[in-house]
């Protein structure tokens, strides 16, 4: 039998190749955060926004296995376009792992930084009529169906339910896009308040794709002082999760933004595939195989495995600012 046919029975080129040890990886990354808190950040515990998602849960559970549930803090921080699945989800969450959390209600904060008032005032460049009942959220057309570029569109729905798609200029996108990520530092400064206050550490909850892929926002959820699953595809964040036993209904719901007031999902967003498929593009990318064999593995043809691998290369370059530390005259 040939090399490539024992390769492709083993499974090495299929969503099997991104199998972990459960048991193993929990243990690794529960002993490397208890050792980093306690001797590189000489910190007593663990902070972390709960959003009700899959990488927050995770992390949650790994800071308990690490240090305890009594040196873990947990905070809500829902805002006026917040799902209020998000709150149910994360306080299901800190009940299953008996974690101590507070909610922290960002709105009146965002509302007096006028965050949504800069955003609807972009959105109306676009719809002038759009204002008090609408609700609204950014779209991509991906590079699968673009040739290469990713444009942007942004979807309103009127108080009468009339749903609209329009292409958005740059200068509306990118007030949109600041002024909603206010949210991201607003936390984040939320969350590095009840860390000064316990002398607790703040934990990132990026997974590799979003970690690779800049999926975050700069000094708002970007920042951290450990990120204990960037290493982790996102499918291995799922496999772990089920067995910290993170609740089901948590391990069921599909990956969200939960940032504009229409619901969006990330690959909407940002990914050009759902994330099953992204982790084995991204996989394949970063352990040398052939786009054929790429595709097959993630259900794709090998046209459209490159497509996305280009994506990812544009991306990363993107990310590089998103990534890099403050620039000094002198070293």
């Amino acid at each position: 039998m040939r090399v490539a046919d024992e390769q492709e029975q083993s499974g090495q080129y299929s969503m099997a190749a991104l199998d972990i040890d459960c048991a193993a990886e929990a243990d690794k990354i529960a002993m490397a955060m208890r050792e980093q808190v306690r001797h590189g950040l000489k910190r007593r515990g663990f902070v972390l926004g709960l959003s009700g998602g899959i990488d927050s849960s995770v992390c949650a559970a790994l800071a308990v296995r690490a240090l305890g549930a009594a040196n873990v803090f947990c905070v809500f921080m829902p805002e006026h376009d917040s799902d209020p699945e998000s709150l149910r989800l994360g306080r299901a969450v800190a009940d299953t792992y008996g974690i101590e959390a507070v909610v922290e209600d960002i709105g009146p904060t965002l509302e007096a930084m006028r965050c949504y008032e800069r955003r609807d005032a972009c959105i109306r460049q676009v719809v002038p009529e759009f204002g008090p009942g609408w609700a609204s959220k950014i779209v991509f057309a991906n590079a699968l169906t673009t040739g290469g570029y990713n444009i942007s569109s942004l979807v309103v729905r009127s108080p009468d339910g009339k749903v609209e798609k329009h292409r958005l200029p740059a200068p509306a996108y990118l007030g949109i896009v600041a002024a909603t990520n206010m949210k991201q530092r607003t936390r984040k400064q939320m969350e590095y308040y009840h860390a000064d206050r316990l002398n607790y550490a703040v934990i990132g909850t990026p997974n590799r794709l979003e970690y690779d892929q800049g999926f975050f926002v700069k000094n708002g959820d970007g920042a951290a002082d450990i990120k204990p699953i960037a290493h982790l595809y996102k499918s291995q964040v799922y496999q772990l999760a089920a067995y910290l036993g993170v609740p089901q209904e948590i391990r069921q719901r599909p990956p969200t933004t939960d940032t504009y007031s229409l619901p969006q999902t990330q690959e909407e967003f940002y990914f050009a595939v759902p994330y099953a498929q992204m982790d084995v593009c991204l996989f394949g990318l970063n352990n040398g195989w052939s786009a054929a064999n790429t595709g097959k593995a993630a259900s794709l043809s090998d046209e459209q495995a490159v497509a996305i691998w280009q994506d990812i290369a544009a991306k990363r370059k993107a990310a590089r600012y998103l990534h890099q530390q403050p620039l000094l005259v002198e070293a």
